[in-house]
Formats: C-alpha cells, structure tokens, sequence
C-alpha cells in the first residue's frame, strides 16, 4: 500500500485501476477542495524548480502549475481581469524579473 494523501488529476484512478492496482478515493467538499488545490500549486511549483534544464520536463511542469491555477481562479470566483490588472499594477512598482537581481543580504 502506497499512501498519497493529495489532490489527482480526474483520471488517475482509471489509470491506476489500468495499472492493476485498487485506488481509495474520496470526493472532496468544496472548502476542502479549495485547500487542497493551494497545496497542488506548490507540490506543482516545486515539480517545476526540480525539472532543472530539461525544456520538455519543465514545459510539462509548468502547464501542470497552469492547470492548477486555473482550477484556483475558477474554485474561489477570481477574476482574470482583475488579476492581470493587480500583476501590472504591482510590475509597474516593484519591477518584474528582467534584470535577473539576486539579493544577497542587506546591512
């Protein structure tokens, strides 16, 4: 028995079910869900971070992180247009990453 314990793609236990193996799922409530979709896009992001250089990988990473937000945007009602309005917003005040800054420490 391997424990997993984490948010699933809808068609994982299909596969594993294809693969021979038993999978025990459960539905989650809508808060719950809401929770768990959060804890997705770090378990995606940090997928991402260790994909290293190779391009196929990390595309693949990436459009994971991209299908969890949004599943994020559409479970708690944002709205796109305002979320670009604040990342613009916020581009034009503390800069994007451009520059490649990597602070070090300050005194």
């Amino acid at each position: 028995m391997k424990k997993y314990n984490k948010l699933v793609r809808d068609k994982i236990p299909e596969i594993i079910r294809a693969d021979g193996e038993n999978p025990r799922i459960r539905i989650l409530g809508d808060e719950e869900y809401k929770i768990e979709l959060l804890k997705k896009i770090v378990e995606e992001a940090k997928e991402a971070a260790e994909s290293g250089s190779d391009r196929k990988e990390l595309s693949k990473e990436i459009g994971d992180v991209e299908e969890v937000i949004e599943a994020v945007i559409k479970s708690f009602s944002l709205d796109k247009k305002e979320i670009r309005n604040l990342k613009a917003k916020r581009k034009a005040s503390r800069g994007g990453f451009e520059k490649k800054i990597f602070l070090e420490y300050t005194e």
